[in-house]
């Protein structure tokens, strides 16, 4: 792991995420993109047709809160506590989701780390159609947190699938930040009315899954509940999990296991940090 990318809004649960990266970062020797979008009017798109005073208002009031947030952000980044990684502050304007996928792309960005509720009249950035959207395309991992985030803590990962073919690629991803952490895998498959299969084939699923993949220090598990989303949440409950695993779709948001908004449902809903990560088309 090279580089984390955290989107802030500078809300307290991006403050968690921050601190989250920050952990990971002196674990794995990575650096820290910080990213403050601010979105709205475009300093020098303003008309020259009329109006032209309340545009130049409105510019002054841009350039001013972009000075604005790169002061905070670097504030950010010069916290003692953060002394020993290496952070580099961004600012960009405009649409948010397009920034944090530009900026994973340009960054090589290995994780994004963020926040998953949002202040300030930037809500959308971390919650809403605009989590949904970075949950789903995002080309790299991403870790969803709500409360602050203590990976000597993190010992046990609950990871949700259909353990086909489809998961193959996010697996290493998952087994890479299990090393890092030290942490025991408990695979499961969500058996619900609609999708029922009976034990025994999703016993051999799951093993096969195992074999192909080299897992090492895991429990597979079978969970029934009458929703997908409920199960993944209630089973996270029932073992304690530090953790939820997720794969999701680019096209549907979902595979296999999980169907609908399922993947951002329980990023929304679950008060333990989500990762998720988005299987191959």
């Amino acid at each position: 792991m090279k580089k984390i990318l955290v989107p802030t809004d500078f809300s307290k649960q991006a403050g968690y995420a921050l601190d989250a990266a920050v952990d990971l970062a002196k674990r794995t020797d990575a650096e820290i993109v910080l990213l403050h979008v601010v979105e709205g009017f475009v300093p020098g798109s303003f008309s020259t047709m009329g109006g032209v005073p309340d545009d130049l208002d409105q510019e002054v009031f841009m350039k001013k809160l972009i000075e604005k947030s790169k002061r905070d952000l670097h504030k950010l980044a010069d916290k003692d506590e953060n002394s020993d990684v290496k952070i580099t502050p961004t600012v960009q304007v405009g649409n948010a989701f397009t920034h944090i996928s530009k900026d994973i792309l340009e960054n090589q960005a290995d994780l994004v780390i963020m926040g998953s509720q949002g202040t300030s009249g930037y809500e959308e950035v971390f919650i809403g159609s605009n989590t949904e959207k970075i949950v789903r395309h995002a080309d790299c991992p991403v870790i969803t947190v709500k409360n602050p985030v203590d990976f000597d803590q993190v010992n046990e990962i609950a990871f949700a699938a259909d353990f086909r073919d489809g998961d193959n690629n996010v697996i290493k991803p998952l087994k890479d930040l299990q090393n890092v952490l030290g942490a025991k895998l408990h695979l499961v498959k969500v058996d619900t009315p609609g999708t029922f299969e009976s034990s025994r084939t999703i016993k051999k699923r799951i093993k096969a899954f195992v074999q192909q993949h080299g897992l090492e220090n895991y429990t597979m598990e079978i969970y029934n509940e009458y929703t997908e989303e409920d199960g993944i949440i209630y089973f996270a409950e029932d073992i304690d999990a530090d953790l939820i695993a997720l794969s999701t779709h680019g096209r549907t948001g979902l595979i296999h296991l999980l169907s609908g908004s399922i993947a951002e449902d329980v990023v929304n809903h679950a008060q333990r940090p989500v990762w998720t990560c988005k299987v191959d088309d």
